[in-house]
Formats: structure tokens, sequence, C-alpha cells
């Protein structure tokens, strides 16, 4: 009986998988791309934000743009809102005829993962979650009739719970299905996108609660124990994840919302020298990733490391700048 059980079970993983395989979406023929910018990362490199914005728009002709709105940049103070840098990303993309998916929430992209103002952090969480809902409602009610915002990303890869839980905790999945329902009760007319870890993250809580779900890939790690190791899924995989998710939950738009392109550093890159960096991205390893995620199943891609490519171009290293103008200029053409 328990060998007929298991022959059972088998036989079911077997027939769902071919199901899955049989199934999956076609590998696009044409991937549009855009990046994240985060002027924060750009601040950390001390480069001039505004200048590597403009540098996004003109130089590399992109027209597809993620941006955080950091909780701390727009509430430096309790109950003081701050909008000029945001105004400035939303005006200018507008004159580009660019467009840009909004992401706000605690947890927002750049470590460390969750951006709290200064005068939040004694707060308690109770505390923090009435501050949090008034921080959301202030950033779309400002924004949502601008037609330069294509989604309202809440939160970012919220079900990570093991990256960056130090800052972070555990999450409050209560808490983010009330984000979720405040945003769409503010703007009911905009897909509202979550994410969640390509590598580690199951997909199912961020993929049921969104109208629109995004993925992150990461290919090339580091850490002080092992050195620098890879984490190379098939293409397939992603493929088959995602259209275990359509059935289960119904088909949505789906995003490969952060492709890394940049070197991954256990220490501020300002401080890592460049010798480091390029042991840990350089021009091989840029086409690698680049390639291979054309292989999934993702036709908008957000290529993650924009600010990066701009720093080492200010340190004699264009190359990385000059891949991504390739890239954009190809999907302009098409």
């Amino acid at each position: 009986m328990i060998k007929l059980a298991i022959q059972l079970v088998v036989a079911a993983i077997v027939i769902a998988l071919a199901f899955l395989a049989f199934t999956l979406r076609d590998v696009p023929e044409n991937v549009a791309y855009g990046v994240t910018f985060s002027t924060f990362h750009a601040k950390e490199l001390e480069l001039d934000w505004k200048e590597v914005y403009r540098a996004a728009l003109d130089n590399l002709d992109i027209r597809k743009f993620r941006i955080p709105a950091y909780w701390p940049d727009v509430e430096p103070a309790r109950d003081t809102e701050a909008w000029s840098d945001l105004d400035y990303q939303v005006r200018e993309a507008k004159a580009h005829d660019a467009k840009i998916i909004l992401a706000i929430g605690r947890r927002l992209p750049r470590w460390p993962e969750c951006h709290v103002p200064e005068w939040a952090k004694s707060l308690s969480w109770e505390e923090q979650k009435i501050e949090i809902k008034e921080y959301l409602t202030a950033v779309v009610n400002r924004y949502k009739d601008e037609p330069t915002i294509t989604h309202w990303q809440v939160e970012n890869e919220p079900y990570l719970n093991a990256f960056a839980n130090e800052f972070c905790g555990d999450l409050d999945e209560a808490f983010l299905e009330e984000e979720i329902a405040l945003v769409r009760q503010l703007d009911p007319h905009r897909p509202i996108l979550v994410t969640d870890s390509g590598n580690l993250g199951t997909w199912m809580g961020a993929y049921r609660n969104g109208d629109s779900f995004g993925t992150s890939l990461y290919m090339y790690f580091w850490n002080p124990e092992v050195g620098q190791f890879k984490t190379k899924l098939p293409a397939i995989v992603y493929r088959m994840k995602e259209r275990a998710m359509g059935i289960l939950y119904g088909p949505k738009e789906t995003f490969l919302i952060e492709l890394s392109l940049e070197p991954w550093l256990t220490e501020p890159t300002a401080d890592a020298s460049l010798a480091n960096q390029l042991s840990r991205m350089d021009g091989a390893k840029f086409d690698e990733i680049v390639a291979y995620a054309r292989t999934t199943s993702f036709d908008q891609q957000y290529l993650w490391g924009v600010e990066w490519w701009y720093y080492m171009r200010t340190k004699d290293h264009p190359e990385f700048w000059e891949k991504a103008k390739s890239i954009f200029s190809e999907n302009k053409a098409q």
C-alpha cells in the first residue's frame, strides 16, 4: 500500500511537470528593457543623481524606469513632506515620454532594504504602521493623476524574510494586505505590482496579492566563507514557475523587475577597490546574464545597476555603460 501511494505521488508529480512543460509561454522574440533608478544609491556612490538620471534618459535613451519613493526622502521630518526630488524625476520622465513604476512602502530597493526616517525609528511597529499608511496616502494622492506612472509597486520582495531580517523583521502579511488595499482604494485604476525573489522566493504570496508580479534574477554572489559563487537555474524553471502561478491564481502581467548587472559586494561600493568590483562583475558576466535572461519567459526586464555603470564610467571603465547603450539602442529599434 505504501509503495503504491509513493508511485501515485511520483506519477502525479511527473504529470504535473509534463503539463507545465507543454503549456509554457513561448520565449519572447523581443524584450522591452527598463532600469531601476535609485537616488539613494547614486548618492552613496557620491554622484550627482540628477546628472545620472538625465544621462539615463538622454544618453542611454531609457524609457522605462522603476523608481523608489523612499519614505525618509518623502517625509524627512514628521508631518513634513519633501517632493522636489520625486517631482523632478516624474517631470523629466514625462518630458522624455518615459514611463515609471513608482515603488512605495517601507521596504524598497537598495540596502538596507527597509528605509525608515530617523524620526520614526524609535516608534513601535504599531505606531510605524500608522505613519507608513499616511506616507503611502500622500504619495499616491500626489501622483495618481500623473499618466507617466503606470504601476504602483507596494513594498519590495516583502516575502524575503531571510534577507535583511535584522533591519526589516519578519513580514507582517496582514499589514502588507492593508497597504495594498489602501493603494487600491486611493487609485483603483492602476495595477499594483508585488515582487518576490527569483532565487529564494516561492512567488505564491506576491503573485496572489498583486495585479502584476515581478521577480529578480541574481547570478553571481559573494560571501566571506566561499568567495564568489554562481547560481544559474535552467531558464525553464522560471518559465514553469510562472506557469504554475498562472494556473493557481490566474494569468497576470509579469516582469523580470530586477536583473542584476552590478557586483555583489559586502562593503559600500565607493569603498571597494576597482579590482575587487571588476572581479565580481566584468563584461563577460554582464553579457552572460543578459543572454540568459532572454531565455526566460519575461518580455519586460528591468536592469539593475545603472548607477554603477555610470560610476564605472567616471573611473575610466565605460564598457558597462556602452553595453547598456547597445541594449537600449536595439530595444528602441524593435
